[in-house]
């Protein structure tokens, strides 16, 4: 406190003395005032004087704000003042001052009040505690707090959130919150809480970050949203930025598939707002973020090929083909789809394949180069052009081999209709631009990269210089321009084209003896190298002298000495004469102590302020590296050296080729082992499922063993048919007990047609005698009683007709479920036939099989025994299906006989039905004539309800005493 108090005493325009002791006064009200109301008070015009007189309020009222939080947290209000009292001392927003002095003191005070402010460190765990409270005048001004906090002294705030408990948790609550002013304030919390510090990262992405972020993103409209979209898309690269971790949480979490809509902005001419670009901006560098080349090489792969299948790739290079694209916005558009076609085959093959929308269509390819080319093109836009050739070029010796074709002579386009890449590099070589030079020589320095045949193809490029001369090489082309150095009067830097043109060599001649002949072949270039070399110039022509002398050194080393005039000793001798090795090793050293080759050799991306600092190329300072060391040992090297290097090499060559002799054969004999391996395992499940087959079979012929010894059980007990009839019977699925059954209902069926036969004929009598009693005159009793008595016979024959009908119905169901079952053991027995012989036929093809690896298959060959003797077995069991099936036929055949001798019964039963129900009817008519006539002799006739409760009582009288009617009668 005392230093605060000495700063407060120096200011020069201190308060006044009535404002100190109005503060003091408010501040000993909060401490000591007994009424919420009077503290709430207090506090709140300690909050209005906060602002202006911020030092003082901080020194006397910060403890007392503080204990305030820690007692009165059930009212919101006085909660929300202190919060805000708090955030106004500690924040550097609210201070506009103009003079530079006032703001450095105003931002040392923001830092002295923090340090005082978490020097407890139980204050930050107390406000995160707040941050837990819904009310929006407690949360609000918390979010605000803890932020500044951040701000001010981020690493220790950071510290002391990481080791309280659920502290990250309590704040990724911020992003749910419903009210959109915390949740966008929550967004810029997080982002202060996330900034260089990977454990904190990797909490709040677990926590589910991403999926909020996402969500919010497309609720605010993607591309099209405000500035909540920005703040979410730099949290996002917070998070994701250098820690493959979340990187890698991220791809798993099928998160690249949600960027995809981000991009989809079409071609519009209009509507680009300075927000927009700048979402899109940040959009894209998320996307770099995941496939950048100091990512580890296997999550920037993975990464690449999502970005491919999710059509996010397919998406950027719509918009790099699209029109009316802001130029900053396409620039880090071509820089982003470098990057994710960086060493992915499958993308460098796609990317080859798009077309621009021009008539014809042109690669894509071709119109970049021809904007790297053009001068009147922005800057940064060719450098983001040559990323993306030189990326598309990376670990794609297919892409190489595309771009030097279409120099080579067979395949340029006579007719000068299209403009291929190769002429475009070309053109840019030879141009009067320093910029384009330096563009093309690095661009087709990077289709010669690592690639011995495309050096060797690139030899044979000729161009026609002027009409009239004849054709030179490309190589002795490059080495001309580069004799003239200044005489050519070029835009740009003075020594860029001479630069570019001697990496374009040295990269070519490297590893590859056949291009070092032909330079060496140019009398003319070793006499320009080390007078070039020896000449004492000034400081910027002294990288030239470097790399001249590493192509001549390029030229020693790999020499082959085919030439006679230049072989290895006479070019060392030729140094040491002219130039001196000492002197030569120094010219050699300027190239990796100039101040760009570091900055060059740091990034892939050709990234420079101006054209002046496009000296060096990335993948040349790699080269550089790897040569410096191997040419100083072979200038200082002495030809007895080189001699016992080269039978050194000779015998390492010798070697080489037969350990790569030994190499090719043990590919070979692992790919014939692993066709074996795959025979193998193709035998090994063919055999398993055999086995399963063989084992269902074996179960199924056990089934069909039980169900013949039980259908012999079955034929022993039944006596009522013949053996092999029962033995058809069960082998269909037919129970002989059902057919006895349907005998027995025929059986009563005859006897319940002779019954009424029977009753018929005592009917006819009964109606006989009822004649001859109404012509001899008997009583009206005797009369009535033969009538009811009749009727109740009559409605007896009716109930019984109606039980004929439903067993001959069930008869006939019967005999029809006897058909369906005939027909399933059919195709039953077919289906078992076809089975035996699919295994007789994959027995053939294991046998063949076999004989192809008889000695490494000696088991499988004795498993294969084995089942050969099981498949025997198999088809003698087959063989007595067939028997067994033969008799079954025959036995259907008198079972179908049986049925058709059932069915002649069944209809000769219906007839014999139809003959009683017209008896029945004939019955009925005589029954009515006899009522009338009765009705005509004036005798009473009974209703049929009458009737058949007068039958029922006589039935009981007639059971009583038989002979009562009679005697009455």
């Amino acid at each position: 406190m005392n230093f605060l108090r000495g700063v407060m005493g120096g200011q020069s325009a201190g308060p006044q003395h009535t404002e100190a002791e109005t503060i003091q006064k408010l501040c000993d009200r909060v401490a000591s005032s007994t009424l919420l109301d009077d503290r709430r008070n207090a506090v709140r015009a300690l909050k209005s004087l906060s602002k202006k007189y911020r030092l003082e309020v901080g020194i006397q009222a910060m403890e007392h704000l503080i204990h305030v939080l820690q007692t009165d947290r059930s009212d919101s209000e006085i909660i929300g003042y202190a919060l805000d009292t708090l955030y106004n001392i500690i924040s550097n927003d609210e201070e506009e001052e103009v003079e530079e002095n006032s703001t450095r003191q105003s931002e040392d005070l923001g830092s002295q009040f923090t340090e005082i402010f978490i020097k407890q460190q139980e204050n930050v765990t107390l406000l995160l505690s707040l941050l837990e409270e819904f009310d929006f005048h407690v949360r609000w001004p918390g979010v605000k707090l803890l932020t500044s906090l951040l701000k001010q002294l981020g690493p220790q705030v950071q510290q002391i959130i990481l080791v309280s408990p659920m502290g990250v948790s309590r704040l990724m609550d911020l992003l749910a919150d419903s009210r959109e002013v915390i949740r966008n304030d929550g967004v810029l919390l997080l982002q202060a809480l996330t900034r260089s510090n990977g454990a904190i990262q990797k909490i709040v992405a677990f926590e589910n970050a991403f999926e909020r972020l996402l969500d919010i993103i497309s609720e605010e409209g993607n591309s099209d949203g405000g500035i909540v979209v920005e703040d979410c898309l730099i949290l996002l690269q917070n998070l994701l930025k250098n820690n493959n971790s979340n990187q890698n949480f991220f791809k798993e979490g099928s998160y690249i598939q949600r960027m995809k809509p981000w991009f989809e902005v079409g071609d519009e001419n209009s509507g680009w707002s300075a927000q927009k670009v700048t979402n899109l901006h940040l959009m894209l560098q998320l996307v770099r973020v995941l496939v950048s080349p100091t990512n580890p090489p296997g999550a920037t792969s993975s990464c690449q090929k999502a970005m491919f299948q999710c059509g996010l790739l397919q998406q950027l290079c719509t918009i790099l083909m699209a029109t009316g694209v802001p130029a900053d916005i396409l620039t880090e558009t071509i820089n982003t789809v470098s990057e994710v076609i960086r060493g992915y085959q499958v993308n460098q093959d796609y990317f080859a394949s798009v077309n621009a929308p021009s008539n014809p269509p042109r690669p894509a390819i071709v119109v970049l180069l021809m904007s790297m080319v053009n001068e009147r093109q922005p800057f940064v836009l060719r450098c983001a052009v040559l990323y993306c050739f030189q990326c598309f070029l990376y670990k794609n010796q297919k892409g190489q081999g595309e771009i030097v074709s279409t120099l080579l002579p067979s395949t340029i386009d006579a007719t000068g209709n299209s403009v291929s890449a190769g002429q475009l590099l070309c053109g840019g070589l030879f141009s009067t631009d320093s910029l384009s030079n330096w563009c093309a020589a690095v661009a087709l320095a990077h289709a010669l990269q690592e690639n011995a045949t495309q050096k060797e193809q690139l030899l044979r490029v000729q161009l026609a210089t002027s009409i009239g001369n004849p054709p030179v090489s490309l190589l002795q082309q490059c080495t001309n321009i580069l004799s003239q150095g200044d005489k050519i009067d070029r835009r740009g830097s003075k020594i860029q084209t001479r630069v570019g043109l001697l990496m374009l060599l040295c990269t070519w001649l490297s590893n590859c003896p056949i291009a070092v002949t032909h330079f060496l072949h140019n009398s003319a270039n070793v006499p320009f190298l080390t007078g070039q070399i020896a000449e004492n110039l000034g400081e910027e022509e002294q990288l030239v002298q470097g790399l001249c002398a590493l192509l001549l050194g390029i030229s020693i080393y790999f020499n082959d000495n085919s030439l006679e005039s230049y072989k290895k000793e006479k070019l060392k001798q030729l140094i040491e004469k002219r130039i001196g090795k000492e002197n030569f090793i120094e010219k050699l050293g300027f190239i990796s102590k100039h101040e760009l080759y570091s900055r060059a050799s740091q990034k892939p991306q050709p990234n420079f302020p101006s054209p002046e600092y496009m000296i060096f190329d990335h993948e040349f300072t790699k080269l550089v590296k790897e040569l410096e060391g191997v040419i100083t040992k072979a200038i200082y090297k002495s030809s007895e050296e080189d001699k016992k290097e080269e039978e050194v090499k000779k015998t390492l060559e010798q070697h080489d080729n037969i350990v790569t002799h030994y190499k090719n054969m043990i590919r070979e004999q692992d790919l014939q082992l692993e066709e074996l391996k795959q025979q193998v395992s193709t035998l090994k499940c063919q055999n398993e499922q055999l086995q399963t087959a063989v084992t269902q079979q074996v179960s199924q012929i056990q089934q069909h063993k039980d169900q013949y010894n039980l259908l012999k059980i079955q034929l022993g007990k039944d006596n009522q048919h013949q053996g092999s009839y029962s033995e058809g019977a069960q082998m269909n699925g037919v129970q002989p007990e059902e057919i006895g059954r349907l005998r027995e209902e025929i059986e009563e069926l005859k006897n319940n047609q002779e019954l009424l036969q029977s009753k018929l004929t005592e009917k006819d009598s009964v109606i006989e005698n009822l004649k001859s009693s109404q012509t001899s005159g008997t009583n009206e009793q005797s009369s009535a009683i033969v009538p009811a008595r009749d009727s109740e016979q009559v409605a007896e024959l009716k109930q019984e007709l109606a039980t004929l009908k439903s067993q001959l119905n069930s008869q006939s169901v019967e005999i029809t479920k006897l058909q369906t079952e005939k027909q399933e053991l059919l195709q039953k027995t077919e289906v078992f036939a076809k089975s035996v012989e699919v295994q007789g036929e994959t027995e053939t093809v294991i046998a063949t099989k076999t004989t192809d690896v008889e000695g490494r298959l000696s088991a499988l060959l004795q498993e294969t025994k084995e089942l050969k003797n099981e498949i025997k077995a198999l088809s003698e069991e087959r063989t007595a299906i067939k028997e067994q099936l033969d008799s079954s036929n025959s036995t259907i055949a008198i079972l179908q006989t049986e049925k058709d001798k059932l069915e002649l019964e069944i209809t000769d039963s219906k007839k014999e039905q139809d003959d009683l129900l017209v008896l029945l009817a004939d019955q009925d008519q005589k029954i009515l004539s006899l009522k009338n006539k009765l009705k005509d002799l004036g005798h009473p006739v009974e209703e049929e309800d009458e009737l058949e409760s007068g039958d029922q009582e006589d039935e009981d009288d007639e059971s009583e005493d038989p002979g009562k009617d009679l005697d009455h009668i």
